[in-house]
């Protein structure tokens, strides 16, 4: 019975990560397809071919980010942009959805910044227990004004959904920062914990609040 269970438990193993994986592929490309039925039906694959080709969408897709990319990259784009997100300024609920999305799209899409570069373990939701958390903020204005003290702003997601959580704002002096890149976290906090990165000991974390010693005192 025990090696039938090995064997059992092996088998999940091969086909149940290669389902999944299949299963969202097929949900994206799906999803993408989607995007032949903005064309006139006359000109629709399915019509000209006389049948369906799974996958055709994404191109299309990609096509149409690359087209709206650069019209919002010119000048006549830019303006139209502008007024655009004028309009969804002045609708109540919208305007804050839009521009929380908007806004935390521009921070994941930057190359520039420190936010959701770093993996950190906090103390949370009380001492002596941890989480993994992500920073996103090294400059808090007020916050780190009326603190006194050099504070972190860090977004510790849940599980098994990393898209929602909490922020949180801890002093830098409780914070620790890990050598596993973000998506290596990402899959730990999605596995629930079971899937736990390697640890390559060559690679030491710093906070990007770090400062250069100064000179004049002794090391």
């Amino acid at each position: 019975m025990k090696r039938f269970r090995r064997y059992l438990v092996a088998g999940i193993l091969v086909w149940l990560p290669l389902g999944v994986t299949l299963l969202l592929l097929r949900v994206i490309v799906g999803i993408m397809d989607r995007t032949l039925l903005w064309l006139p039906k006359q000109y629709q694959p399915e019509e000209l071919l006389g049948f369906a080709i799974p996958g055709l969408g994404i191109l299309l897709t990609i096509l149409l980010l690359l087209v709206t990319g650069l019209l919002a990259t010119n000048f006549v784009g830019s303006a139209f942009i502008g007024g655009w997100e004028s309009l969804m300024e002045r609708i109540p609920v919208v305007r804050s959805i839009y521009s929380a999305a908007k806004k935390f799209l521009e921070i994941i899409f930057s190359d520039s910044g420190s936010a959701f570069k770093k993996v950190l373990l906090i103390e949370y939701p009380r001492k002596g227990t941890y989480s993994l958390a992500f920073q996103t903020s090294a400059e808090l204005g007020e916050v780190q004004s009326r603190t006194g003290e050099e504070v972190v702003s860090c977004f510790v997601p849940t599980t098994p959904n990393p898209t929602s959580g909490f922020i949180i704002i801890v002093p830098k002096k409780d914070i620790t920062v890990l050598d596993m890149e973000v998506d290596e976290a990402l899959k730990m906090i999605i596995s629930l914990g079971v899937v736990v990165p390697e640890w390559r000991h060559d690679r030491i974390g710093e906070l990007p609040l770090e400062t250069p010693p100064d000179n004049d005192q002794p090391q």
